[in-house]
This record gives structure tokens, sequence and C-alpha cells, in this order.
């Protein structure tokens, strides 16, 4: 009895100090009160809702991701929501026009996708406090047209949902029924979920509070309960853009839409302000160690320690151990010397994958069957120079490198030249790359 007890003062003091946590990670947007005095009590449930409207979660997509991890690591047992029946509407929130409606295959196969990336965050198995899944389909399916708008609907008031910023903010622009109708049905996911699985905290980013405070309001009228909120900002980069966007897109999580080398330069490639920001928010290491790591980083700032502890924390818990090799070695290879040893032995999936979007020239191998001048093959079968001249210059002033080898006017290329057979990786000063590719 004794142990129990002292196994159950502990759990109490460690969730106590969960929101104070979250605050030192900068991970706290809005909270609803009682939240901390509720997590207190014993084991609980939260949850966090996603729409599978596309095949893959980008990493904008993982602050509330994260919220639950931390969540699950004090003792609490997370809930993922996958909308099986929101993707069907659309959710208005940060959006200036309507959605376009997915068709049941395509919101399916999004979901299994998503299902999988998730899995890598939190323990779905061992713990007795082990995440579980559910798909909010599985109950509003059920419920016919009548029902919903006597048995919940009646509820809320118009007035209510007119309020929330997903609705005002596309007053001019317009809303339709159905997306406006939204948040309705979210709050009935929060209602079920508290109804059957004892959950009365919902997690989300920033711009679900208003779907979120739905939910409770509907608690609070219809079964005189207490639920709770807990939100978190959305993430923008130091410069004001939005966090996870480059010039080709979303970072994505799926390696077929962002490779883990690109994956992994993103975090590399972040501020310093951003890595500080991001590894309290991503990282699942203590605070003690974090502080540590910025420490160090702070007197050495050229080593740029934040950013490499993070794009491996995050590229090997994605992608795996041997991917993160891969795009490490990626990186030795792009922003290296002496690398041309290593450079012959790349796989030419690994050597696609690391010089993705590098412009290419396509020649015919019978020009390398015999020697061909360097001016030649880069001004007349690969125009990649204009001129000659231009090039004379450049090879002159040691500014030219053939498979990370730096050449001369004297250079003859030949077939022995390629690499995997097929390719010639030439790089013009420190950081441009071209790629010459048998056709």
């Amino acid at each position: 009895m004794l142990f129990h007890t002292i196994i159950y003062i502990f759990t109490k003091i460690k969730n106590m100090d969960f929101i104070d946590e979250l605050k030192w990670r900068g991970m706290i947007n809005d909270l609803t009160p009682g939240l901390k005095e509720h997590l207190s009590s014993g084991v609980c449930s939260a949850y966090v809702g996603f729409d599978p409207t596309a095949s893959s979660l980008h990493i904008g997509n993982l602050a509330p991701v994260m919220l639950l991890t931390h969540f699950q690591n004090y003792g609490h047992k997370p809930i993922l929501l996958l909308g099986g029946a929101t993707a069907m509407i659309g959710d208005p929130s940060g959006k200036s026009t309507e959605r376009q409606l997915l068709d049941a295959d395509e919101i399916n196969s999004n979901l299994l996708s998503i299902k999988k990336q998730l899995q890598k965050f939190l323990d779905f198995k061992t713990k007795k406090n082990h995440a579980e899944f559910v798909n909010n389909l599985d109950w509003m399916q059920s419920m016919n047209f009548n029902s919903f708008l006597r048995n919940i609907g009646k509820y809320i008031t118009i007035n209510y949902m007119l309020s929330k910023d997903s609705v005002k903010n596309r007053m001019e622009s317009g809303i339709s029924f159905t997306e406006f109708s939204y948040q309705l049905v979210q709050a009935y996911d929060f209602l079920h979920l508290l109804n059957n699985n004892n959950c009365a905290v919902q997690i989300g980013g920033s711009d679900q509070w208003g779907n979120i405070t739905t939910g409770i309001e509907l608690i609070r009228k219809k079964e005189n309960k207490n639920s709770y909120a807990l939100t978190c900002p959305l993430l923008t980069k130091s410069d004001g853009t939005k966090f996870g966007k480059t010039e080709d897109g979303n970072v994505w999580l799926d390696p077929n839409r962002t490779s883990p080398y690109k994956f992994f330069q993103y975090w590399l490639n972040i501020s310093d302000e951003d890595a500080k920001k991001c590894i309290r928010f991503f990282s699942v290491k203590q605070k003690d160690e974090i502080l540590n790591i910025e420490d160090s980083h702070n007197n050495e700032p050229h080593l740029r320690i934040l950013q490499n502890e993070l794009a491996k924390e995050m590229t090997i818990r994605i992608h795996g151990k041997d991917l993160y090799e891969k795009a490490l070695e990626g990186s030795k290879i792009l922003f290296g010397s002496k690398t041309k040893e290593i450079l012959e032995k790349v796989s030419e999936k690994d050597f696609l994958m690391y010089f993705e979007g590098v412009p290419t020239y396509e020649i015919s191998k019978e020009i390398l069957y015999k020697d061909i001048d360097v001016l030649s093959l880069l001004t007349e079968k690969a125009p990649v120079f204009k001129s000659k001249g231009e090039l004379r210059r450049m090879l002159q002033s040691n500014a030219i490198s053939l498979n990370k080898e730096k050449i001369d006017l004297n250079k003859k290329i030949n077939i022995k030249d390629l690499l995997n057979d097929k390719y010639l990786l030439f790089q013009k000063g420190k950081k441009n790359y071209f790629v010459i590719k048998i056709a």
C-alpha cells in the first residue's frame, strides 16, 4: 500500500511539472484554466486530430505531435484521431478559399500513410499508457443528419459559431455551409472521446483554438462536465516566413516527396535563432542536455552544433539511422574536400538523391569513347558555359572540379571518368554543381 502511495505522489509531482516544461520549451500558446490541476489527478488522456487531406505530413504538422510525445513521456495516454469523416468536409481554419473535396479512396490511402508516419513519434505497444488511433468515420457514419441537428446542433448557437476567426476571416470571400459546419463536427469528436475514451483534453496548433473551444462549450452545455484545451504556437522562422517551407514547397516526411538528404539539409541550414527554438520544440532530449548543447553552440557557433544535433535527431526519427548516415555522407561529398574516393562508391540511387535538382545536361556515350578536351565538352557538347573564354578563365583560376578533383585546361575526359558508368559531376566554385548524364 505504501509503495503504491509513493508511486502516486511521485506521478502527481511529475505531472505537475509537465506544463512548466512546455513553457520552458516555448510550446504553449493557449491553455484553459484547470488543465494543470486535471493532469495532476492521475493518468489522463489527450488527443490531437489530423485530417488526411494529403498523402504525407510535413514538418509544420509536427508541433502538436511533439506535445503528445511529451505528454506520453509524463505518464499520460495520447490519442491520435485520424479524420476519415472530417477530411470529407474540409477545415476552413487558416484557409482563404474552399478546400478541394477528396473522394473516400484517396482519404483512406492518405490515412494509412499518415498513420505510419505518426507511429514514429509515440509508443503504441510497450507502455501502459500506450498511444492509440481512432477514426471519426467510425462514429460519424452511423449518425444521420436529423440526429446530429437535434442532439448536437441544438447546443451551439449561430452567433457563437460566427464569432470564430476561421469563419469571420471567410465572410467576405464566402464560406459554404459544409465548411461552416466543420467546427461542430470537431466539437462532436471531442464529446465522443470524452464519453467513450475518458478523454477530457484536446491538443492542437493555435489555429485550432476556435474549433477546440467549440467542443468545450458543447461538453459544458450537453454533459455539464469540464474539458480542457492546450495549443502550441504556429512556428515561423526568424525572417517571418512559414516554418517547414522552402523554395520547392513543404518539407515532407514522405521520402518520395522530400528525400532524406533534403530533409537532413533543411535542419542543417536553419538559422541559429531558429535552431534554438526548434531543438526545444522537436527534441526529446532533457532540459540540461539541451542547455549544454546551446552553450557549446554559443562558444563555437561556426561549428553549427545546434543544427547538427537537430538534423541528426530528426532524420533518425523520421528516416532511420541508415538513411541519416547516407545523408551525412552526402554532406561530406557536397561540402567536404578530398572526397573522390567516397563519391566513386556512391550508388546511383544515392547519387541522384544528393544531386536532386542540380542542372543536368545529356550527351551520347560515344562522345567519351575517345578523349575530349574539357573546353569542347562544356561549351559544345554540353553547353554549360556560353563561351570558351569564360570557361578558360575559370580553369586558369582553379575554379572547376570534375568528380570533386580540380582540373585545368589540359584535362582530357573519357568514359573512365564516368560515375556509375553514367554521370560526370562538375563543380564551379564552392557551391555550384552541374551533372552531365549519358543519354
